[in-house]
């Protein structure tokens, strides 16, 4: 009876833990050279996980990809990647520190991001407090 109650509770564990969605901050502190392929790597997971709930958070150098009018090395501009992740439901941060810091007004942002205090305190945040993997691209 007791061996039938922990196959049971483990397969309740199991499949409870299966169901959930998977959380991923992708922290990003590398200029726009390096933002296409991170965007890209963004896509490819939620086209291999429609479901999982994906932060982008953004210091230093990282936030220049969420600037109006930043472009990729072949002169398209971001804000169309940015935009159609947001549709799916990934979420943009950006540093306040870094913004104060370089003195970049908030109105440059694209509208899909949102500035948090600290980057790096924003990805310690979500993975102590919400339980989100760590994902530097």
């Amino acid at each position: 009876m007791r061996q039938a109650f922990f196959a049971l509770l483990f397969a309740f564990c199991a499949a409870t833990a299966s169901a959930q969605d998977i959380k991923a901050v992708y922290h990003v502190n590398t200029g726009v050279e390096s933002a296409s392929r991170i965007l890209g790597n963004v896509t490819n997971h939620l086209n291999a996980d429609p479901k999982a709930k994906i932060v982008v958070v953004t210091h230093g150098a990282g936030i220049d990809f969420l600037l109006s009018d930043a472009k990729d090395a072949q002169g398209r501009e971001f804000s169309g990647q940015v935009s159609a992740l947001a549709s799916r439901g990934v979420e943009f941060r950006a540093c306040g520190n870094t913004m104060e810091s370089r003195k970049i007004d908030e109105s440059r942002l694209l509208m899909e991001a949102k500035v948090v205090p600290s980057g790096v305190a924003e990805v310690a945040r979500l993975q102590a407090k919400e339980g989100y993997a760590y994902l530097k691209p």
